[in-house]
């Protein structure tokens, strides 16, 4: 197992509902439920492709709440956005 993929997967259970983004609802802009690379830049400017791929613990091209929150909790987002 990767060693960025060790650390989100031990800190899944931390905050995984209380660490969505700030507006939810706003920020999953087509409401599939999930935060593509272009909607989550919007709430995180800085946000690179390579952070979205280390995010994207499915590699399925989207981040869920659940990997939202491990990427809060491995500080590779910050926690209000």
């Amino acid at each position: 197992m990767k060693p960025m993929t060790l650390i989100l997967a031990t800190t899944l259970g931390l905050g995984a509902t209380a660490g969505a983004m700030t507006a939810q609802t706003e920020g999953d802009a087509d409401g599939n439920g999930t935060y593509s690379y272009d909607e989550l830049v919007v709430a995180f400017p800085d946000l690179t492709e390579e952070t979205f791929l280390t995010m994207d613990t499915d590699a399925d091209g989207a981040i869920d709440d659940t990997e939202l929150a491990a990427a809060r909790a491995a500080v590779l987002v910050p926690a209000e956005g």
